[in-house]
């Protein structure tokens, strides 16, 4: 697999303060995978709008970068708590929400941007390329969709982030899309049995952006392939998919819950 090189792509998006928006003052959002990309830019839009922040990060050669996405945080005005945790040991996934609540006496939002991808075709899987995947997209996700089923605060907000991929037909992407998937049987579930607080529990299923995460996985062929199938040519950017996260995870979405959104500028439909 031949890695690409690029231009990562700089938009700037527009501030709560420029546009009047204040919609999570007084609310606590733990932000799983905040260290970088999607996380960064949703702990730091949310602070804009009033919230506090929980910066999740998972190895300790991230802790820099958490640092940092909590320092863009405490900027906007909000509070910031940086918390390590290997979430695919389900003990600390109760210690990241139990610092939360220690923090701020309640969680209101939790968005899991973590993921972990290995792409290769299925006959080449190791055993411990699959535990690798499941153990980082699907247990780890489980268990965290269980401590919020337990401690979020009535009328709370969960986002969990998929991939595009679970609505293809693409070779070398069964293991990832494949543990991937179950976020949203997970989060079908979970939505009817919270529904009664008014916890709605949601999913994104973004196409590719232009992020660290994106690239090291794809060869300059499928990157040229996902570009000529977007309507614009091109791979998507971070803040073209928080517009929406940032609506999933307000007081306006009560009535959006079980849902998994795509975004991909029409790379692939989930209708078959």
């Amino acid at each position: 697999m031949v890695a690409i090189s690029h231009q990562a792509i700089t938009k700037t998006y527009p501030s709560a303060t420029s546009t009047g928006a204040r919609r999570f003052v007084g609310k606590n959002a733990i932000i799983v995978g905040a260290s970088a990309n999607v996380g960064r830019a949703l702990a730091e839009l949310l602070a804009q709008e009033g919230a506090n922040v929980v910066v999740h990060y998972n190895s300790a050669s991230k802790k820099d970068e958490a640092e940092k996405t909590a320092a863009v945080v405490r900027s906007h005005g909000a509070q910031a708590l940086i918390v390590q945790a290997d979430l695919t040991k389900p003990a600390q996934a109760t210690s990241l929400f139990d610092a939360a609540l220690a923090k701020f006496g309640k969680v209101d939002i939790l968005i899991n941007t973590a993921g972990k991808i290995i792409r290769k075709p299925l006959a080449e899987f190791e055993e411990a390329d699959f535990d690798d995947l499941f153990n980082v997209n699907t247990k780890a996700a489980f268990f965290l969709l269980k401590e919020a089923s337990k401690k979020i605060a009535d009328e709370g907000r969960i986002l969990s982030f998929v991939t595009t991929m679970v609505a293809a037909f693409a070779p070398t992407y069964a293991g990832y899309a494949g543990s991937k998937a179950p976020l949203e049987h997970f989060s079908k579930a979970l939505a009817k049995e919270l529904g009664g607080r008014g916890v709605t529990v949601n999913c994104i299923a973004p196409g590719p952006l232009d992020t660290s995460f994106f690239y090291p996985a794809e060869s300059n062929e499928n990157i040229a392939w996902l570009r000529s199938m977007s309507i614009d040519g091109g791979i998507g950017n971070i803040h073209d998919i928080t517009g929406l996260a940032l609506y999933l995870v307000s007081p306006e979405a009560r009535w959006m819950t079980g849902t998994t959104s795509f975004i991909n500028g029409g790379i692939i439909s989930p209708i078959n």
